[in-house]
């Protein structure tokens, strides 16, 4: 038979169940996905998140990510640290000077993990630009550090098809 705080306790017992309740509830604020905190903070973090690329300020991106976080598009070179996130962002505001990032969904995957799925709106008019509408969906996936912050974010979309939108028509 099973001990709970030093007791003998019984299959059915009612004090069994409630410490295997609080067990439970313990493991599951202490990093377990699925833990109803844990969602909610991660939500609001990418809720921010997407409003800062909504922005047009390239330097409120970089600060969700640690000081020496990354940021890998595509498997290309990782801009590591926040001035080079901060580059990366500009990058994609001064493409699409009407650029909306709409969170599609994020994914609670432990304390530490989260898959951060995105849609990308905007009018190639940059320089360069050629004034194409663009509409591609994407998604990070975030590992996070001891201070909360990203620590590293492999981002993914299709590249071809971007390429198709932003390429001038024939």
């Amino acid at each position: 038979m099973p001990y709970i705080n030093g007791t003998h306790q019984q299959p059915g017992d009612p004090m069994r169940a409630q410490a295997l309740k609080t067990l439970f509830l313990v493991s599951m604020l202490h990093g377990c996905a699925g833990a109803p905190g844990l969602e909610a903070k991660i939500r609001d973090f990418a809720t921010r998140y997407t409003a800062a690329w909504c922005s047009q300020d390239p330097a409120r991106v970089a600060a969700f990510f640690a000081p020496t976080g990354s940021l890998t598009i595509n498997g290309g070179t990782p801009a590591v640290g926040r001035d080079e996130i901060t580059a990366a962002a500009q990058g994609f505001m001064t493409a699409f000077p009407d650029l909306k990032v709409l969170m599609d969904s994020v994914i609670v995957q432990g304390r530490d993990r989260a898959v951060y799925h995105w849609t990308l709106v905007g009018t190639n008019t940059g320089p360069g630009g050629a004034g194409r509408a663009v509409r591609i969906s994407g998604f990070e996936e975030w590992r996070f550090g001891a201070d909360g912050l990203i620590a590293e974010s492999q981002g993914h979309y299709d590249a071809g098809e971007y390429q198709r939108q932003v390429s001038p028509l024939p």
